[in-house]
């Protein structure tokens, strides 16, 4: 079972490897080359998919649930994505529900930014508690 946990976060990695940005800006003058990357952790890829018993066997395994990943915890990512289900299994096993990221932003503001109406109304209810 470990074998194919750890298979199936290569495979993550390397889809997201695939997804990785680079453009190429010409200009009249000269050329200019700007090479945009971003890495997502396997945890922040199966939260983006909702696959939620992927995330279970992830936080299982030892994955960190407050390690930020192009600035945002899991908790973010998954707000942003409206998955109320993981977001329950995160909050469940200590995720952060006040972290920010760079700008400020909480859990919470990246729901809303993303309009994620599921999670904008659990995160306000759990908030309250």
């Amino acid at each position: 079972m470990k074998k194919s946990i750890v298979y199936l976060g290569i495979a993550l990695l390397g889809f997201g490897t695939l997804a990785n940005a680079a453009t190429e800006l010409k200009t009249t003058s000269t050329e200019v080359n700007v090479y945009a990357k971003y890495y997502a952790t396997p945890l922040c890829v199966a939260i983006s998919k909702g696959e939620v018993d992927v995330v279970r066997k992830f936080i299982e395994y030892g994955a960190d649930i407050n390690e930020t990943t192009n600035g945002l915890t899991p908790l973010m990512y998954a707000a942003r994505y409206n998955q109320v289900e993981i977001i329950k299994l995160l909050l469940a096993k200590g995720a952060n529900l006040k972290a920010k990221d760079e700008r400020g932003f909480t859990a919470l503001n990246h729901a809303e930014n993303s309009k994620a109406t599921e999670a904008i109304e659990f995160l306000k209810n759990h908030s309250k508690k």
